[in-house]
């Protein structure tokens, strides 16, 4: 939806496209002979990652190298989505692209050694976005479970001790857009991509609900509370700060990240 008119899109998925599978990736790659890759390809399951590390080793780790290797000897460029949780969330200010990485759990190792992957194959015309905290049309997300418990509960306990950014999918698709713009520069590398600003989940739970009464929605819920990390114990740790700087993505491109409560609106309106 926000491809520009002169891209032609050939979207892939399973089970007629696995990128851990080099040969039928190949295969399917060369004979499109796309300019471009996209990869949206991850195994997004945080807390699974802990028991299926192996599976979440092949998807996130091995896929995006072969993904890298296919593209290198096809010249296409590769773009490839990563996560905050590459970092160990020690920070107090701003993560930057040249940050000393640190995962702190298996979905965080797998992703970064997909960057890795994508670093050591040799290809030079790439983008690595990092992003964080994704909601958008079509998944599950965490606006979507607020909007579902508020309609359940009185009452919603929610962290308040993570600090990072909502990150809108409309938003990171036109980023990723901007981005390729820059390959007649050959900018490739890696980028930082959220939205603008920084709250914790509570924070962000409390706008949702705000959002959706204003967009008319009826609630149960009458109280949010916020709580500590380890009241709400998780297989997987979480950064406790993963906000990005976007100060390499604005220079480069010349373009503006909105503030995390503006793109939450933009969501409400496509969503109704």
């Amino acid at each position: 939806k926000s491809a520009p008119a002169h891209y032609d899109l050939v979207c892939l998925d399973l089970p007629e496209l696995d990128i851990t599978n080099y040969d039928l990736l190949f295969s399917a790659l060369a004979g499109i002979q796309p300019d471009v890759i996209v990869n949206c390809a991850a195994y997004t399951n945080v807390d699974g990652c802990e028991t299926a590390e192996e599976l979440a080793q092949r998807v996130n780790g091995t896929g995006p190298g072969n993904l890298a290797c296919v593209a290198k000897n096809i010249g296409a460029t590769l773009v490839h989505i990563s996560t905050d949780y590459v970092f160990s969330g020690d920070k107090t200010e701003p993560y930057v692209e040249e940050d000393t990485t640190g995962p702190q759990s298996a979905y965080g190792c797998t992703k970064l050694a997909g960057e890795q992957a994508i670093i050591d194959s040799g290809l030079q015309n790439f983008f690595i976005v990092r992003t964080s905290w994704l909601y958008g049309m079509g998944g599950n997300n965490f606006v979507e479970t607020i909007i579902r418990l508020a309609s359940e509960r009185e009452e919603l306990r929610i962290v308040a001790d993570q600090f990072g950014t909502p990150t809108y999918t409309g938003d990171l698709a036109n980023a990723i857009f901007n981005l390729l713009k820059l390959t007649r520069h050959r900018h490739y590398g890696i980028y930082h991509f959220s939205n603008d600003g920084q709250c914790n989940w509570y924070e962000f739970a409390e706008e949702i609900v705000a959002q959706a009464k204003q967009q008319g929605a009826a609630f149960k819920v009458e109280e949010i509370c916020p709580i500590a990390t380890e009241d709400y114990p998780l297989p997987a740790v979480r950064p406790a700060y993963s906000v990005f700087s976007k100060k390499k993505y604005r220079l480069a491109t010349g373009a503006q990240v909105p503030g995390w409560r503006e793109s939450l609106k933009q969501y409400f309106v496509v969503r109704s």
